[in-house]
């Protein structure tokens, strides 16, 4: 069995379960997105699994993912999200390559990332990202700051408000799970209503797919359940 061939199986498992999963929301699977988390894993799986159809991959690492930019810069439809933290004096090479950032904390990266965007690309899409477990070794804005960190980000030229992005604690139940998917859904809700280009709810991962996805998700990131066990990181 070719390894393309187990990437289309891969999937096509994943989306069976995203599909099952909205059918049982009453939802319409095409109204999420999968975002493939290709942190750690090898250019050559990357190609395997874009080879199989999937075109929308995310990086944690900053350095990690421009290098990945680069070589597989022949993959003319790939569309690479960052969804790790970002630190400040990384922005301006994220801001040259990324298609996505999900991770946009604070204003003043919002801000660098607008600044440092090239005029010759599109606008950068970005979701604003909120600790929506309150813990203190989490990323994230607080939701006292949704209101005013949203509405400064939207006015930002070159950059594209996309939506909210979040992570539950881990190893809490379904039920406190969902108790915090849906305060960041609220928030998603909130700014749909104010920012006509918000359309992006990005929760859920292999574990509380089926939960988040029942809280309204728009794009889930996965990783393991495509490309296989992470190596750890060097």
């Amino acid at each position: 069995m070719t390894a393309t061939l187990d990437a289309s199986q891969a999937i096509e498992r994943v989306l069976a379960r995203i599909d099952t999963a909205c059918r049982q929301a009453s939802r319409d699977p095409s109204s999420v997105r999968l975002l493939a988390v290709s942190k750690l894993q090898t250019t050559d799986k990357i190609r395997h699994v874009y080879a199989a159809g999937q075109r929308a991959f995310g990086e944690n690492y900053v350095q990690e993912a421009i290098a990945k930019t680069t070589e597989l810069s022949d993959l003319s439809e790939i569309e690479w999200h960052l969804i790790g933290p970002l630190q400040s004096n990384k922005t301006r090479e994220v801001a040259e390559t990324m298609h996505w950032v999900h991770s946009i904390d604070r204003l003043k990266i919002a801000e660098r990332l607008s600044a440092q965007r090239p005029d010759s690309m599109p606008p950068l899409n970005v979701c604003v990202q909120f600790n929506i477990s309150g813990e203190a070794s989490k990323s994230g804005a607080s939701f006292d700051e949704a209101d005013a960190l949203l509405a400064a980000v939207s006015k930002l030229p070159r950059l594209r408000l996309r939506g909210v992005m979040g992570m539950p604690e881990p190893g809490l139940s379904a039920d406190a799970t969902r108790e915090q998917f849906l305060a960041l859904r609220d928030v998603y809700e909130y700014a749909k209503t104010r920012y006509p280009s918000v359309d992006t709810l990005s929760i859920g991962m292999s574990d509380d797919l089926d939960i988040a996805i029942a809280c309204g998700s728009t794009m889930v990131r996965i990783g393991t359940a495509l490309f296989g066990a992470r190596p750890a990181r060097a």
